[in-house]
């Protein structure tokens, strides 16, 4: 079981902003990209060597975490995985996911 990946929901009365949370990531130590999926796009089973952070700019994404299950990422949520944690991603929803991946190198 993958205890170690966690998820912060948003709960802010404002919708996320990238620059705002760009500046976040960046405090918190990682390096990060922007990145646009269309609806439908589908990544298979895939880790990575450094532990991630993704933070949903707009849209929704799916993944399916290793001992986790499947979760569902929503505007302003954001994740926090562990290097090596197997997953697949998958694009749900009718508008492309916007999202930033912050990674600690």
């Amino acid at each position: 079981m993958n205890s170690q990946y966690r998820i912060e929901r948003w709960n802010e009365p404002y919708s996320p902003d990238a620059a705002s949370l760009r500046s976040r990531l960046v405090a918190d130590g990682y390096s990060v990209v922007q990145w646009t999926d269309r609806p439908g796009t589908e990544y298979g089973p895939h880790s990575h060597a450094n532990e991630q952070s993704h933070w949903v700019v707009s849209g929704e994404i799916e993944l399916e975490i290793s001992g986790v299950g499947k979760v569902v990422l929503a505007p302003g949520d954001r994740d926090f995985m562990p290097p090596g944690t197997e997953h697949t991603a998958r694009v749900i929803g009718d508008v492309p996911v916007v999202y930033l991946i912050g990674e600690r190198i």
